[in-house]
């Protein structure tokens, strides 16, 4: 098997699984590019797979067919931003610790859907969905030598979620909104004097955030699981949170950073398939993602500056 036969298989799988840490990873940086930390990521995807899975039954149910996982994927980001809601009302209008609020959001996530599941399906797991996202072939581009690994047999959701990547980055940084919400994150003080309702803009990025973790929930389920149980979302919100510290809190970086994390994620999974890695024993390569996430942060990414108020509560007149 030559160099290119094993791109064109690992590549695919790659930009799948990348797909929804980017997503996730986006979705933390509105957060805390406001002001907020949240490291509930991983709870909001549970409740995206699990209300994008159930959503998919049901619609599939309904005869809707090939469109049930994108509507469900619509139904994941309300979840999901409504869900926020735990995070952003204590956090901001009460000033509770926003860590200790992401770990038992995380934990609450998981419970409340298996124990949802259970009462709808009577048992740990829901069924397979029977229409899943699909992988497909881009026209003329599949047919490329070389290319043809980026454009054959790939996810739309991967296309889609680098294009969000770009989006969330031009708001940002290139948007009066984003302008605002850079502001009350970096000095919610000096934002506040200007005007700016710093109460109302960090529940903005904590919804949009909640939003993106929904969203980024249903796209795992839909197209890799399948079905939804206890161990569908099982590290994915972390590795979204690393790559958002790795991309420095910028999208286009975190980006960069959830590719690299699904490079090692495909190697993990099918890299008992490929030469060499084929002697090495199944148990290192699954946890070689998370080996590489903890030594890009400690070794690679240097210096990584939050924005300088994230996890301050701001209390209005306190200097």
């Amino acid at each position: 098997m030559g160099f290119l036969e094993v791109l064109y298989i690992i590549v695919p799988i790659a930009l799948a699984y990348s797909a929804p840490l980017i997503i996730a990873a986006l979705g933390g940086i509105f957060s805390e590019r406001s002001g907020v930390v949240n490291i509930a990521l991983e709870g909001l995807m549970v409740m995206g797979a699990f209300s994008g899975i159930v959503s998919a039954l049901t619609l599939s149910k309904m005869g809707l067919g090939a469109a049930s996982p994108w509507i469900a994927m619509l139904i994941a980001i309300v979840v999901g931003a409504v869900f926020s809601l735990f995070l952003a009302i204590p956090a901001i209008l009460f000033r509770a610790d926003q860590t200790v609020l992401g770990v038992a959001i995380n934990m609450l996530a998981v419970g409340l859907a298996i124990f949802l599941v259970r009462a709808f399906y009577g048992k740990g797991q829901t069924d397979s969905i029977p229409n899943r996202i699909s992988k497909e072939n881009v026209p003329f581009l599949s047919d490329i030598p070389v290319l043809k690994m980026f454009f054959a047999n790939v996810y739309y959701t991967s296309y889609i979620a680098i294009a969000l990547a770009f989006v969330a980055w031009y708001v940002i940084f290139k948007t009066p909104f984003g302008l605002r919400l850079r502001s009350v994150g970096e000095h919610p003080m000096a934002a506040d004097t200007m005007g700016i309702n710093v109460t109302k803009m960090r529940f903005i990025g904590v919804m949009i955030s909640g939003g993106f973790g929904g969203l980024a929930g249903a796209v795992y389920a839909t197209s890799i699981s399948l079905n939804f149980s206890v161990t569908t979302i099982l590290g994915q919100g972390f590795l979204a949170i690393a790559a958002m510290i790795f991309g420095k809190w910028n999208p286009l970086g975190a980006m960069g950073a959830a590719l690299f994390f699904g490079f090692a994620q495909a190697i993990s999974i099918i890299g008992q398939q490929l030469p060499l890695l084929d002697q090495i024993p199944q148990v290192y390569l699954l946890i070689a993602p998370y080996l590489l996430t903890i030594l890009a942060l400690a070794g690679v990414v240097g210096r990584a500056d939050a924005p300088k108020a994230v996890g301050v509560p701001y209390i209005k007149g306190k200097r």
